[in-house]
């Protein structure tokens, strides 16, 4: 009876929060949302292009699928809107011996989403009323699955896209995942950091296996509901980025559907946890007051260091507004497990964010990665925002590729050529939107020759938003 009585008063709290936030969300000012307009505004339907026109020449390895997802609002509410949040569309483009035989956007089929279009929601399993899925695409035992952080469960999706279904890995994730799992390249397994925006006392070290089960699910106490958007891990420790960005019951009773902001009383630490450790066994390390999106990567170092390369802000969402407070710093931390202790040291001020490894060096020693440029000012419709960069990290240097004005690149994936290549004897993948043609390329890039234009490109006529992250599936 004492768990009835409980849940029929948490149930009346949620109905009464909910109240008063719908009735303030109408109250918000209705102001055009800079994550919904320009560059950002949304597709309006589904398409399907065969045979696209392609410039140059794809190198015969590329044989498979570019998939990369975002959010996009198929009836936009501009109300208290923000831009992480929306239905979610995957783009995927098909390589093919040369040429590029289709491209296909489709919407996650959530219980919202399919409404508004009229559709049937995908079939599968939920995990609470919002089954928004609007992150990332990773390969995960074999399927390429949609995900998002701290609510969904993932989406599984077919080669073409067409088919889509809620999985739970065969039910073993037994509550949130990440958009961010990251593969140990040693072991096969996936790791992930999952939050929960209703659970703000514990987040979780998940791990799923090579074969898309969950192995493990460990519990690992926090305060004040922390949002982790990303992690990492080296051969010793998964990485917890406990960061002053919580949860706001301030920001959800103002009608404000993004629940997180700045937090100056949350104290910014990481957590080092051992792989097959447990909440007691955490190495907890101080940091200066700052905020990561995303992780580069991290690896032990000789000296029993872990060395945490990141791009990381001052502040975010301290204002409220739906754009990045400051402009983020290309940084590596080498935190002394030992002394618990973080030393930051930036590696390039220049204002940029997306960071991405080759990823068979994931959680080992490597040298070099690749981000895309911000725009200085933050401006939100990414004016000026048209290169992509390498980062030597052995000998600090930082090559170029130049897409022009008028030219947005997206994130970009690095592809190795084999399976035994040179850890830059590879390919770079990505969007890039063309403004005036309203229109996007996806660039095919020599990572060994940044600077040297598109070995080729695949012409879209449309234009693609930025969205957020994508990856390569290989054919094989």
């Amino acid at each position: 009876m004492p768990n009835a009585v409980q849940s029929a008063v948490r149930a009346a709290i949620e109905a009464g929060v909910e109240r008063i936030a719908s009735h303030n969300r109408r109250r918000l000012a209705r102001a055009a949302a800079p994550f919904q307009l320009g560059i950002h505004a949304p597709m309006r339907s589904e398409l399907t292009l065969h045979d696209l026109i392609v410039t140059g020449s794809i190198p015969p390895g590329l044989d498979g699928r570019y998939l990369k997802m975002g959010a996009n609002p198929v009836d936009p509410d501009l109300a208290g809107q923000h831009w992480f949040l929306g239905d979610g569309m995957v783009h995927g483009l098909a390589l093919q011996d040369g040429r590029a035989p289709w491209y296909r956007n489709r919407w996650i089929r959530s219980r919202t989403a399919a409404a508004a279009l009229g559709r049937s929601p995908a079939p599968g399993p939920r995990r609470g009323r919002n089954d928004t899925v609007n992150t990332n695409v990773v390969g995960i035992g074999g399927s390429a699955f949609a995900l998002v952080e701290a609510g969904s469960f993932p989406v599984e999706l077919s080669e073409t896209l067409e088919e889509q279904r809620y999985n739970p890995f065969d039910g073993t994730l037994g509550g949130s995942f990440t958009g961010h799992p990251h593969r140990d390249p040693q072991t096969g397994e996936h790791h992930a950091i999952a939050y929960d925006a209703d659970v703000g006392s514990v987040v979780r070290h998940v791990v799923v296996s090579d074969a898309g089960r969950v192995v493990r699910d460990v519990p690992i106490a926090v305060r004040h509901g922390p949002c982790i958007h990303d992690s990492a891990f080296t051969a010793r420790f998964a990485i917890v980025l406990d960061l002053p960005v919580t949860f706001s019951m301030r920001a959800v009773l103002g009608g404000h559907v993004f629940p997180f902001r700045w937090n100056p009383a949350h104290p910014a630490r990481v957590g080092l946890l051992p792989r097959h450790g447990q909440d007691a066994d955490m190495i907890w390390c101080d940091v200066e007051p700052c905020f990561v999106f995303h992780v580069a990567n991290a690896y032990d170092d000789a000296d029993g260091r872990v060395v945490l390369d990141v791009v990381a802000y001052p502040t975010m969402f301290a204002s409220g507004s739906t754009g990045l407070d400051a402009i983020g710093r290309f940084e590596r931390w080498t935190i002394d497990p030992a002394a618990r202790r973080i030393d930051r040291r930036v590696i390039d001020r220049t204002p940029q964010e997306f960071p991405r490894i080759d990823e068979r060096r994931f959680g080992r020693p490597y040298r070099y990665a690749y981000t895309v440029s911000v725009p200085p000012d933050g401006d939100p419709q990414l004016s000026g925002a048209t290169t992509l960069f390498k980062h030597d990290l052995e000998t600090g240097d930082r090559r170029t590729h130049e897409f022009g004005d008028g030219h947005v690149p997206g994130e970009f994936v690095f592809v190795p050529e084999s399976s035994n290549a040179d850890e830059d004897a590879g390919w770079l993948l990505g969007l890039v939107i063309d403004r005036a043609a309203d229109a996007t390329d996806l660039a095919i890039l020599d990572a060994r020759r940044i600077e040297a234009p598109p070995v080729a490109t695949v012409r879209l006529p449309h234009r693609i938003p930025p969205g957020f992250h994508g990856n390569w599936f290989p054919a094989s």
